[in-house]
């Protein structure tokens, strides 16, 4: 039995569930998105919100029902609260600034890297060597993330690169005389 699927989402104020066949829609305040439920796995609505269990008890059926049961959280989730990735910028010169729906990093190349902004997230720049990416689907917040860690990726030496607020760098011992 999945220990995920087996709890209840619960919809909050301002967020609505609407079924037709295999397609979930989930409605908030200012954007929806459509899931679609694989076929062995059931969508029914409650009082408070609604419940993901399997229609088959297969292995397929098993083994997608808290997966779906999380991906259906994370949507409802991300529509009342929102997700939030923090990235630090750390070496002599890295910068970044937003201009409009444009992201310009300065990350010791030659030139400047123009990265454009994607529909549904909103990139802030606290600071010159902090950015903060917010947005309701949390797929997309991280693959920005991981998107803008490839320009640089951190290394173990100096610990210089693009690093994400919850990451450990491992650092290396240099070379010795």
């Amino acid at each position: 039995m999945s220990r995920v699927g087996k709890h209840e989402v619960i919809l909050p104020a301002g967020v609505t569930l609407s079924q037709v066949g295999n397609v979930v829609t989930i409605k908030g305040k200012t954007a929806s998105k459509d899931y679609v439920v694989p076929d062995c796995i059931n969508c029914e609505k409650t009082e408070k919100g609604f419940l993901v269990t399997p229609r088959e008890k297969t292995q397929r059926g098993r083994s997608l029902w808290g997966t779906t049961q999380r991906n259906l959280s994370n949507i409802v989730k991300g529509f009342d609260k929102g997700f939030t990735l923090n990235i630090n910028l750390v070496g002599v010169g890295y910068r970044a600034a937003v201009a409009g729906s444009k992201l310009t990093l300065q990350l010791g190349y030659r030139h400047d890297i123009v990265y454009d902004i994607p529909q549904g997230i909103e990139v802030k720049c606290e600071k010159p060597t902090s950015i903060a990416i917010t947005g309701y689907d949390k797929q997309l917040v991280g693959s920005v993330g991981a998107r803008l860690r490839q320009f640089r990726k951190p290394e173990p030496y100096k610990g210089k690169g693009v690093i994400r607020e919850t990451e450990f760098i491992i650092r290396k011992e240099g070379k010795k005389k």
